[in-house]
C-alpha cells in the first residue's frame, strides 16, 4: 500500500465529525477517496470524491446536523461550501441549478416567506406594463371622442308658468337671462377672480390638471379652502358642450378627454369667455352679463374688482352664496348664513389674487366694505304679486318633485299652476281698497306705518291654492306674507278646541289621568260651560291649575264682560259666536291640550315651535303662529266635512311636450263628518249673528271665526264656503327685512280705529275678495250636521228668544241649529284677542296671558303679569312654507321637507 494511501476511518457518526471537524487544518483540505463515512452511501454516492470529485474541493457533510454546527463554528477552513456540480442526491434535497422562468413568482432558489416577496424587477415590470396600458387606453379613448358643438348644449331656455285655466302667467329665463358677450368686453378683473378662486393654472395646463385634483382632496381632508378639481376647461365643457350633466364615471371619464381635446384646439380666450357666458350664477342669471344684471343692475364692463370677487364667489354654488338667501329650498341657505359664507370667500378670493400677483396690494386695500347687490326681484316681469306666485311654485317644485333647483334653472319647463288669475286679481283688489281707504301713513306715521296684509285661498276638495296676497310688490316687500308664520292666530284656533271635544270628549272627573276612550264623554254644541270673566281655570279633575311658582290662572274676557249671570252658564255655540275665552281655555282643560294640538294637526296645521305651548291654559286661544296657507288648508278640511288635503301649488309639469310630474290628490280622513259638520254648523252662527257677521254672503251659507292677540299686534279673519277656504292676516311690523328680531307693533289706532279686530279689515277684505272670487258659483249648502255627543253641564232656563233647530235654508242665509241666547244684555260683536305677553318682550302689557284686549287686570292671582308660555317662532316668521319667499321663522314650510314647518 502506497504510504499516501490511509486507511479510512473505521468509526463514523458524530465522534468522527467532530475528530474531522477540530483536527481539519486551515487551508484546503485533502480527503481520503474512499471515504464512506455518510450514512447515506447505500443509497448512491454521499461525497464528491465518489462522483470524481478532486481533492481540493470540500467535503459535503455527513449529514443536516453536522451542517448546521459546521456552519455555526465556522468549519472547514471558514470558506462557504460549494454546491456539487452535479446532480446528485442528497438526504432528500437536490442540489441542481434551478430551472429559469419567464416570470419568477413564487421566486425559485427562496425558500419561507421570502419565496412571496416580489424582486424589483418583477414590480418595475409591471408598473410600465400597467401605465403602458392605460396610455395605450387613453389614446384610443383620446382619438375617438369628438367635441360636441356649443350651440346645442348651452342654448338657455324659459321656464313657462301657467295660470290655472291654461292661459300662461310669465316666461322667466331665455333672452332676458342670458347674454353672450365678447372676450375683450368682459372684465379682466373677473377674469383674474376666476383663475384665483377656480384654476391658478389656467394659462398653464392642458384642460386638466392632475396635481390641482390631488390638492384638491387634501385640501377638503383638512377641511380648508379648496380651489377645487376641475379646470376651468373642465367646468366650461360640463356646462356648454355636454348635455348630461350626470354624476357617473362614464360622464366623468368622457369630460376629461373632451376637456384634454378642447385644452389643446381651443384658444384660452375663448374657453374663458366661454366659461364665464355659460356658467350659472343664481338668480336665473346664466353667464356674466345677466349676472352683472341681476346682482348689480349694470353691464358686465362696469363691474369693479370687489363685484367680480362676489360673482366668483357665487359660481362655487348661488344657492349657499348668494347673500339674498334661499331658505325655501335649504333652511341653512338663509340670508344670514349666506352672507357670512360669501363674505369670507369673498374677502379670500381678493387676497388669491393679490398673491397671484394679478392685483396689488393697494388696489385690494381699496376693497373693504362688502359689495350690496339688489333685490333679487328686480325683473320687472315678477313685479305685483307674480313674484310671490313664482316662488311659491318653483319651491314646490324643489321640494316635492325629482327636479332640482340646478334643473329647474336651466329651463324648458312648462309648470302648471293651481292660480285663478281671476282670484288672485280680486284678493289684490280687495286689499288695496281696504289700504287705500284706511291706512294713512303719511297722515299716522306712527300707528299707519309698517302694516301687512296677507291672503290664501285654498279649494277644500282639493287642496289646490287658487289665490295669494303675499304683500304689496315682490320686487319691493320679498317676505310671502301669506306663507309667513310669526303672527299668533288668536281666537281663530277655537274651532279645533271645539273639533278635539266632538272627536275626543272631554274627561270624566274620576277618570284617573290616562284615560280610554269609555271614560270620557262626547259633548254637543248645547253643552254648558262658564261664561265668567276671570275664572279660576281648573285642571280636568277639578284641581286648580297653577303654573311653576304655585300661582292660579284666571281667564279673562274681552271687555271684562260675564255672561248670563248668576249662573254664568254658556253653551258652546254661543260662547264661539261671542269668542267667550273663558269657556274654551276651560274647555281645552277639560279634553287635554294634547288632544287640542293633535286636531290642529289633524285639520292641516304643522307641528311646529309655535305649538310649543301646548302646556299653558291659553294655548286654546291661539298663540301658535301658522301661516295664512295653512290656515285656510286646516279651515278647508271642516268644509270637506273632515277629509284632509295637504295645500298645493303645482298640478303638472311637462318638458318637451311630455308629463314629468303630475300631482296627485289623496285625501285623508283627518275627522268623522259628524265632527266636522257640527264644527261648521257652530261656524255658521259666528257668521250670522256673532263677531263675523261683517263677512257675510247674501245668499250664500258662511263659516267662519274672528280672532285678535292681546296687545292688538294682529288680527285675523277665517271662513269658509263649501267651496273655498280662505284665511286674511293683518299685522304691523318694521320693514327691515333682514333683521331676525324683528317685534310686532301694536295696531291701537292704525287706520284710525280704537282697536283692529278680526272683525274689522280682515273680515272686510274676506268679503269683498269672496263675493268676486264666487261670482257665477252656484250657493252651495253645508251637510246638515248629525247629532252629537250629550248636553254636560247644568242646563240654563232658554230665554223667550231662543231659537230651535233651523228649517231648511232657503236662498238667503238662515239661522244655525240650536242656537242658546244669552239672558245678559246684549253683547257687542267684539274681536277675540287671546296672545298671551311673552317675557322676552317690553312692549307687551302683559295680562296674565288671560285677557283678551290687552287690557291690565286678569291674570294670576297677586301677580297681574302672571306666567306666559315660551316665545314660539321668529317675529318675521318666514317659514318659506317650502315656497319660495318666506324668511326661515321655523325653517321649510308647506312645501318644504320635513325640516319645514309653519
Amino acid at each position: 500500500m502506497s504510504e499516501h494511501r490511509r486507511k479510512p476511518p473505521q468509526g463514523g457518526g458524530r465522534a468522527a465529525a467532530r475528530r474531522g471537524a477540530s483536527g481539519a487544518p486551515s487551508g484546503r483540505r485533502a480527503a481520503p477517496r474512499g471515504a464512506t463515512g455518510s450514512p447515506s452511501s447505500s443509497y448512491g454516492p454521499s461525497s464528491s470524491y465518489e462522483s470524481g470529485a478532486t481533492e481540493d474541493e470540500d467535503r459535503p457533510y455527513g449529514g443536516r446536523a453536522e451542517a448546521r454546527r459546521a456552519a455555526r463554528n465556522g468549519s472547514v477552513s471558514g470558506g462557504r461550501r460549494r454546491a456539487p456540480e452535479s446532480g446528485g442526491r442528497g438526504r432528500g434535497r437536490g442540489y441542481g441549478p434551478p430551472k429559469k422562468r419567464f416570470i419568477d413568482y413564487p421566486r425559485a432558489g427562496r425558500s419561507g416567506p421570502r419565496r412571496w416577496i416580489p424582486s424589483w424587477r418583477l414590480i418595475t415590470s409591471l408598473i410600465i406594463g400597467f401605465f403602458g396600458s392605460l396610455l395605450a387606453v387613453a389614446g384610443i379613448a383620446y382619438a375617438l371622442v369628438e367635441i360636441p358643438e356649443v350651440a346645442n348644449a348651452a342654448k338657455a331656455q324659459n321656464n313657462v308658468y301657467y295660470w290655472a285655466d291654461g292661459s300662461q302667467m310669465v316666461a322667466t329665463g331665455g333672452e332676458t337671462n342670458r347674454q353672450i358677450i365678447k372676450y375683450e368686453d368682459i372684465p379682466e378683473a373677473m377674469r383674474n377672480a376666476v383663475i384665483s378662486a377656480e384654476n391658478k393654472t389656467f394659462y398653464k395646463d392642458k384642460g386638466v390638471d392632475p396635481m390641482g385634483i390631488a390638492r384638491a382632496v387634501v385640501n377638503m381632508a383638512k377641511g380648508g379652502q379648496t380651489q377645487g378639481g376641475s379646470t376651468i376647461t373642465q367646468q366650461y365643457v360640463k356646462n356648454a358642450r355636454l348635455d348630461d350633466q350626470s354624476q357617473t364615471f362614464s360622464r366623468k371619464f368622457k369630460e376629461l378627454f373632451i376637456s384634454i381635446k378642447v385644452g389643446r384646439t381651443v384658444s384660452k380666450e375663448d374657453i374663458m369667455a366661454g366659461y364665464l357666458n355659460t356658467a350659472y350664477y343664481g338668480r336665473n342669471a346664466y353667464g356674466i352679463q345677466a349676472a352683472a344684471r341681476a346682482y348689480f343692475g349694470k353691464e358686465a364692463q362696469k363691474l369693479n374688482p370687489s363685484e367680480c370677487a362676489l360673482l366668483a364667489t357665487v359660481l362655487k354654488g348661488a344657492t349657499y352664496y348668494d347673500p339674498a338667501g334661499y331658505p325655501e329650498i335649504d333652511p341653512a341657505a338663509g340670508p344670514k348664513e349666506n352672507t357670512e359664507r360669501a363674505k369670507k370667500r369673498w374677502a379670500w378670493i381678493l387676497d388669491e389674487e393679490v398673491k397671484d400677483g394679478s392685483m396689488e396690494a393697494a388696489d385690494r386695500a381699496k376693497y373693504t366694505e362688502f359689495p350690496t347687490p339688489q333685490n333679487p326681484r328686480s325683473n320687472v316681469k315678477l313685479s305685483g304679486q307674480i313674484g310671490y306666485l313664482v316662488s311659491l311654485a318653483k319651491a314646490y317644485v324643489v321640494n316635492n318633485t325629482n327636479i332640482s333647483a340646478r334643473e329647474l334653472d336651466q329651463g324648458g319647463y312648462e309648470i302648471h299652476t293651481t292660480f285663478s288669475k281671476k282670484k288672485v286679481t280680486a284678493l289684490e283688489k280687495a286689499v288695496q281698497k281696504v289700504r287705500k281707504e284706511n291706512i294713512k301713513p303719511k297722515l299716522r306715521p306712527d300707528k299707519d306705518k309698517h302694516v301687512q296684509f296677507g291672503g290664501a285661498s285654498v279649494n277644500p276638495r282639493t287642496g289646490a291654492i287658487e289665490a295669494i296676497y303675499g304683500g304689496e310688490d315682490a320686487t319691493k316687500h320679498f317676505t310671502n306674507n301669506a306663507d309667513t308664520t310669526g303672527a299668533q292666530v288668536g281666537s281663530t284656533y277655537k274651532p279645533f278646541v271645539l273639533a278635539a271635544a266632538f272627536k275626543n270628549g272631554i274627561r270624566s272627573k274620576t277618570g284617573g289621568a290616562e284615560q280610554d276612550s269609555s271614560q270620557r264623554i262626547i259633548i254637543n254644541p248645547k253643552s254648558l260651560y262658564s261664561g265668567k270673566n276671570k275664572l279660576k281655570i281648573q285642571n280636568y279633575d277639578g284641581t286648580v291649575w297653577t303654573d311653576k311658582d304655585g300661582k292660579e290662572w284666571l281667564q279673562t274676557n274681552d271687555g271684562h264682560q260675564s255672561y248670563n249671570p248668576p249662573s254664568y252658564k254658556i253653551d258652546l255655540r254661543e260662547a264661539m259666536r261671542e269668542s267667550v275665552n273663558s269657556a274654551y281655555v276651560q274647555l281645552g282643560m277639560d279634553v287635554g291640550l294634547d288632544k287640542v294640538k293633535a286636531a290642529a294637526i289633524d285639520a292641516g296645521l304643522r307641528d311646529d315651535n309655535s305649538m310649543a305651548g301646548a302646556t299653558y291654559p291659553s294655548f286654546s286661544l291661539g298663540t301658535s303662529s301658522p301661516s295664512a296657507i295653512r290656515m285656510a288648508g286646516a279651515y278647508a278640511t271642516f268644509a270637506a266635512s273632515g277629509k284632509q288635503n295637504d295645500p298645493f301649488s303645482v298640478k303638472e309639469i311637462e318638458k318637451e311636450g311630455q308629463s314629468v310630474y303630475r300631482h296627485d290628490t289623496r285625501p285623508k280622513s283627518a275627522f268623522d263628518p259628524a265632527v266636522a259638520n257640527n264644527v261648521t254648523d257652530v261656524l255658521r252662527t259666528v257668521v250670522e249673528k256673532g263677531t263675523g257677521t261683517s263677512a257675510k254672503l247674501p245668499g250664500r251659507q258662511v263659516a267662519g271665526k274672528t280672532g285678535t292677540t292681546d296687545g292688538n299686534k294682529s288680527a285675523w279673519f277665517v271662513g269658509y264656503t263649501p267651496q273655498l277656504s280662505t284665511a286674511i292676516s293683518m299685522y304691523r311690523m318694521d320693514d327691515d327685512e333682514t333683521n331676525k328680531k324683528r317685534k310686532f307693533l301694536e295696531m291701537f289706532g292704525t287706520g284710525g280705529q280704537e282697536k283692529i279686530h278680526g272683525a274689522s279689515f280682515p273680515a272686510e277684505i274676506w268679503q269683498d275678495y269672496m263675493a268676486v272670487a264666487l261670482k257665477d258659483k252656484p250657493a252651495l249648502r253645508f251637510p246638515t250636521p248629525e247629532p252629537i255627543g250629550e248636553i254636560v253641564g247644568q242646563p240654563v232656563v232658554p230665554s223667550p228668544t231662543q231659537t230651535e233647530e233651523e228649517e231648511e235654508p232657503s236662498d238667503s242665509p238662515s239661522p244655525t241649529p240650536t242656537e242658546t241666547k244669552s239672558s245678559a244684555p246684549p253683547t257687542t260683536k267684539s274681536p277675540d284677542p287671546t296672545e298671551t305677553c311673552k317675557e322676552w318682550d317690553p312692549s307687551c302689557k302683559d295680562d296674565g296671558g288671560a285677557s283678551e284686549g290687552g287690557d291690565d287686570d286678569g291674570g294670576v292671582i297677586g301677580d297681574p303679569g302672571g306666567e306666559s308660555p315660551p316665545p314660539t317662532g321668529d317675529a318675521d316668521g318666514g317659514n318659506g312654507n317650502g315656497n319660495g319667499n318666506g324668511h326661515n321663522g321655523n325653517g321649510g314650510g308647506i312645501f318644504a321637507g320635513p325640516t319645514g314647518g309653519d
